[in-house]
């Protein structure tokens, strides 16, 4: 977990692919994600180029235990499945490779750093990597949310994402369910990967 920003992510670094490498780009990418809340359960995410192109959806359970959400193409293919695992202190989820819910298409688990925190946080565990309770190591951390009007992604003390999440903010739109985030995602690292994390560090601040 990181204490300070000591180095961000750079053209020329490792490329960072977690959930496939179409996903990585040798340039910045700013992207924009939109949530709207569909019915009290479910939710959907979209996230847009600043073109304005589609890139990936993301659709689920909003509250409860045991939810589930699938990430898609703009043509409906699930990319990955998000599974929050049982009632726990400290939320976990299990990230699998399209719809499967099998061990050898586990890419990597997600927990809350803590079980009580005014900033959510969460450490991230790739497949080989994944026993959070003997491993004190993590491969990457996320922290943030809406209601800090921030979100970053590190890869040991480097930055990998999240410099520069703006959104437009009103209580209306925001209990209604409705508002968006603009993320930066540095070269070379996997964006699916980040979004995945985004959604997930949010649903933990979501309570309108």
């Amino acid at each position: 977990m990181p204490k300070n920003k000591k180095t961000e992510w750079q053209v020329g670094d490792p490329a960072i692919s977690v959930v496939s490498d179409q996903f990585c780009n040798p340039y910045p990418m700013d992207l924009m994600v939109k949530r709207k809340v569909q019915n009290f359960s479910k939710d959907h995410y979209q996230v847009f180029d600043p073109s304005g192109n589609l890139l990936l959806q993301i659709d689920g359970q909003a509250f409860g235990f045991n939810r589930k959400r699938a990430m898609r193409d703009p043509a409906g293919f699930t990319i990955l499945t998000m599974r929050q695992k049982g009632i726990t202190l400290k939320n976990k989820w299990e990230v699998h490779g399209g719809e499967s819910k099998e061990k050898e298409d586990l890419l990597f688990t997600a927990q809350q750093s803590l079980a009580v925190s005014l900033k959510t946080s969460l450490d991230v565990f790739l497949a080989e990597n994944n026993n959070v309770k003997k491993s004190s190591t993590c491969d990457f951390h996320a922290s943030g949310g809406y209601s800090n009007i921030s979100f970053e992604v590190f890869k040991s003390d480097a930055l990998i994402a999240g410099v520069g999440v703006t959104h437009k903010f009103t209580w209306g739109s925001f209990c209604k369910g409705k508002y968006n985030f603009r993320v930066r995602v540095n070269p070379e690292v996997d964006y699916a990967f980040i979004i995945a994390l985004l959604v997930m560090v949010d649903d933990n601040e979501n309570w309108c």
